[in-house]
């Protein structure tokens, strides 16, 4: 069973990581476009461009959560969501209570850890990262492309 699960290991976590990666944008783009229920606290609106910090948090959320959700640049785009969701949580929600479910940083705590892993899993399967890997030439490879002058 454990081998199974084992080989099944990089399917799964490219899969949890589309799904994080379309969750984090989806949430950006509510708040930038006023899509499915806009900003929150907005009334379906959207945050006004430039307001520090929800503006810029929500830019993050769109173009890392599209980062991720192809696998892209996948540990530097978690490493910058991971940090963005820290900030909101220490910054934003803890001023209310000390425990997440006090001061409804749930999602931030999630999302915080959530990115925090994949910056050291990496994309999984599925990802337009190992595409990017497996075309890149080496030189030596170049090398035996190159026609022989006689």
């Amino acid at each position: 069973m454990s081998t199974r699960l084992n080989a099944a290991q990089p399917y799964a976590l490219g899969l949890f990581r589309i799904v994080v990666g379309l969750l984090f944008a989806v949430h950006g783009a509510a708040s930038l476009f006023g899509v499915l229920g806009g900003a929150m606290g907005t009334d379906g609106g959207t945050i006004e461009a430039g307001i520090w910090p929800g503006w810029y948090a929500a830019v993050i959320q769109l173009v890392a959560g599209g980062l991720v959700l192809l696998g892209l640049g996948t540990r530097g785009a978690a490493l910058i969501a991971s940090g963005s969701m820290a900030y909101a949580y220490f910054d934003v929600h803890q001023q209310a209570a000390f425990w997440p479910i006090q001061n409804g940083g749930e999602l931030s705590a999630l999302f915080c850890w959530t990115f925090f892993l994949l910056i050291f899993t990496g994309s999984g399967a599925f990802g337009l990262d190992q595409v990017v890997a497996s075309r890149r030439v080496t030189p030596a490879e170049e090398r035996e492309r190159e026609p022989i002058a006689a």
